[in-house]
């Protein structure tokens, strides 16, 4: 049985909320990953986009109004965040459930053309570095030439006082925006599991956990995430976008 649009509508509202002080500059960010995927795509019929780690729609649903005629492809392992997308932005994507970086993970996208654009915002730190290594391959491939591959992620540097002083610059912007009373990541989903609506979304997220295991997920750097993207086969990479350490990294394909 579905969420009904009510709830869907509460629980994103309350992600979006909580969100805006958990990631740096996440509307700019956003914007700015808008700006790519837009220019990337102009003159494109129906450019179509891949969203990797799209949790409840939050960057599927502001591509979707930036470029309407888009066909976006929305991917997430989480049920909860994957029902809450679907009920609440139902009409900004498909939505995948699959495992980004498995076996056989593209497969399930069910695509039938190059892709123009991918996306993704806070989610492709969770790989292993050999895992997000086999995924920008396998990214690269799916890409039609000249599609671009945009991440938008918190990247330390090379150099460790830099870092330090990237990090806490994001850090200070962070507090300043929280009010007294703001929810957290943790305290939205304490929250959203006690929701009468969403336990057998939660039952199934807690079983696709244990069936996932861990994967050792990265804490790379700028430089190494670039590295890793010209081994993969894109030999044109830059950040377009900072604040702190928070960056929207983009790899063009030739």
């Amino acid at each position: 049985m579905g969420v009904s649009m009510e709830t869907a509508k509460l629980w994103v509202e309350r992600w979006e909320l909580q969100q805006q002080h958990y990631a740096v500059a996440r509307e700019e960010r956003f914007t700015v990953i808008a700006d790519v995927v837009e220019h990337v795509a102009a003159h494109r019929a129906r450019p179509l986009l891949l969203d990797l780690g799209c949790g409840p729609g939050s960057l599927a649903a502001r591509l979707a109004t930036r470029l309407p005629d888009a066909e976006i492809v929305a991917v997430d392992m989480d049920p909860v965040l994957l029902e809450l997308a679907r009920t609440h932005h139902a009409d900004a994507a498909r939505y995948v459930d699959t495992v980004i970086g498995a076996d056989g993970w593209t497969e399930a996208l069910g695509l039938d053309r190059p892709v123009d654009a991918v996306v993704s915002t806070t989610a492709l730190h969770y790989l292993s570095e050999q895992t997000l290594l086999r995924t920008y391959r396998r990214l690269e491939n799916l890409l039609r030439p000249g599609g671009v591959l945009v991440n938008g992620d918190h990247f330390p540097l090379d150099d460790r006082r830099c870092s330090e002083l990237t990090g806490h610059v994001g850090r200070r912007r962070a507090e300043r925006s929280r009010t007294r009373d703001h929810e957290d990541w943790e305290s939205w989903w304490n929250a959203a599991a006690q929701d009468p609506e969403l336990t057998d979304l939660f039952s199934r997220r807690e079983k696709r956990q244990a069936a996932a295991g861990n994967d050792d997920g990265n804490d790379l750097t700028l430089a190494h995430h670039t590295d890793l993207l010209r081994q993969a086969g894109f030999r044109h990479t830059t950040p377009v976008w900072q604040f702190g350490d928070s960056h929207v990294l983009v790899a063009l394909k030739d």
